[in-house]
């Protein structure tokens, strides 16, 4: 078939043209090579596709099913190609990104919107979900990309750091105040019973700072586990115990006071937040790299 190509789009502008002389003009060739490439195509297909006439040709019935077939497959090629230029001139184009409902409102969330003015026939899915999902959804290939605190190594995955965190925990006084007068104002004694709000087991991060938590030989006993990083927050405004939160994500509560840092020993180790995707989708989805550029670029001049 891929060999018959250039037959085909000989026979169809002969067939268009009802003439050889005409199809010749448009095709920039002699008309004796379009009369070989008719009769190859008929010698090919064993049968007759063309009569001629004195004012040119007709087709037989064979031709002009023939050309009824060709005519709707160029159609759509042309179609196509009309497409894709459209959608190079307006930028129109598709990314599909996993992200945890704590990083999609803090980290993709305040930039996205600006980037949609910026690209507005861009086609944008957002699948909120946890850091191993995303994860497991760019392993099998159905997301473009993924934005994650980074893990040390990526097997068989690329990633772009976007910005540094650092993962504390915070509360308010008044709960640090009622924590003395009841479990005593020695501070180790205070928060080995104190209430302590986390991330659920499975969650990355909270994988991360049980490693910490496991460097100084501390183990907390009496642990909430939450949802998602909202929540924490919010628990944590309501002097319900000591939250394990992102500092840049309360920035403002440790700013007016609403919340305050609790030192546990030596600070938790930064660590990475940033894009996780497969070098093939670079390759074959140009609109990716862009918007990696796009947010990495935004999040360097804030």
């Amino acid at each position: 078939m891929e060999g018959n190509l250039n037959l085909y789009y000989i026979f169809y502008t002969v067939a268009t043209c009802r003439n050889i002389s005409a199809a010749a003009k448009e095709l920039y060739i002699s008309q004796p090579a379009i009369s070989k490439a008719i009769s190859k195509l008929e010698q090919n297909l064993q049968t007759s596709l063309f009569i001629r006439n004195s004012r040119g040709v007709s087709l037989t019935d064979e031709g002009e099913y023939l050309y009824g077939q060709v005519k709707t497959a160029f159609s759509c090629i042309q179609n196509g190609e009309k497409r894709i230029k459209q959608m190079n001139e307006l930028g129109v184009g598709h990314i599909s990104i996993g992200v945890s409902t704590t990083l999609c409102k803090f980290i993709l969330l305040p930039y996205l919107s600006q980037y949609i003015k910026d690209h507005p026939h861009m086609k944008i899915k957002i699948s909120c979900q946890t850091s191993s999902e995303t994860m497991q959804a760019l392993e099998n290939g159905s997301i473009d990309l993924g934005l994650i605190g980074l893990p040390e190594r990526l097997k068989d995955l690329s990633s772009t750091p976007l910005m540094e965190i650092q993962d504390t925990f915070v509360t308010t006084e008044s709960y640090l105040k009622n924590l003395k007068i009841r479990e005593g104002r020695k501070k180790e004694t205070a928060l080995k019973n104190a209430v302590f709000m986390m991330l659920n087991s499975e969650n990355i991060t909270r994988k991360y700072v049980e490693q910490y938590l496991d460097s100084l030989s501390m183990k907390l006993t009496d642990i909430i586990e939450v949802g998602n990083m909202d929540l924490l927050i919010e628990f944590a405004k309501i002097d319900l115990g000591i939250a394990c939160v992102i500092r840049e994500f309360v920035g403002k509560e440790l700013e007016n006071k609403e919340l305050s840092e609790v030192t546990l020993g030596k600070s938790i180790p930064k660590r990475d937040v940033g894009f996780v995707y497969s070098s093939s989708v670079l390759r074959d989805n140009p609109a990716v790299p862009e918007f990696i550029d796009y947010i990495a670029k935004e999040l360097k001049n804030r």
